[in-house]
């Protein structure tokens, strides 16, 4: 039965494809969750954060990183230009030592951070937001990929065999739901 459906769904089972499958899946989580944080997150999460001390700009989005629970990890390209835009702005300084930069609050830094504490963080307020139905989807096939993936590295076999198991049932009634449209 198990050659019967891997044959009839038509699907690609390359390491190469199965790879792409779940960064695409990543994507439409990733896409998701930066469609929730509202213009200006960045900015207030940089400012909460370097109130505590000073970080660098990698510091900066492992921390907000590691504040979402891993469901918000600013880009380089939203975290740099922030930086860039607060220092133009007298909020922030530089100090570059052994080839970083790291930033910290001048003092009128330090007084608008106070204001952004009043309120609260983007890390904890952005997933009150609705993720929507492809958000919770992607959301739940990361989940799944990654426990696939501890038990392929952590299982033996037996176990390897009943999550696979486990797993082919389970695309089975995913390809049922779609092609019952």
């Amino acid at each position: 039965m198990k050659d019967t459906w891997t044959k009839n769904s038509g699907a690609d089972w390359s390491l190469s494809s199965a790879l792409q499958t779940l960064e695409d899946l990543g994507g439409q989580f990733k896409r998701n969750v930066d469609m929730r944080m509202k213009r200006g997150d960045v900015r207030s999460a940089v400012l909460r954060l370097l109130n505590e001390s000073p970080m660098h700009g990698y510091q900066i989005m492992n921390e907000i990183e590691t504040r979402s629970g891993g469901a918000w990890k600013p880009s380089p390209g939203s975290v740099y230009p922030t930086l860039q835009l607060l220092v133009d702005e007298g909020l922030l300084e530089v100090k570059e030592t052994k080839g970083r930069r790291t930033y910290s609050l001048t003092k009128e830094g330090a007084d608008v951070a106070a204001a952004e504490a009043e309120s609260p963080a983007p890390w904890e307020t952005g997933f009150d937001r609705p993720a929507g139905p492809r958000g919770s989807l992607a959301r739940a096939g990361v989940s799944v990929a990654k426990a696939a993936a501890d038990v392929a590295r952590l299982g033996n076999s037996a176990q390897m065999e009943e999550a696979t198991a486990l797993l082919e049932e389970t695309a089975k009634k995913l390809f049922a739901i779609v092609s019952h449209n």
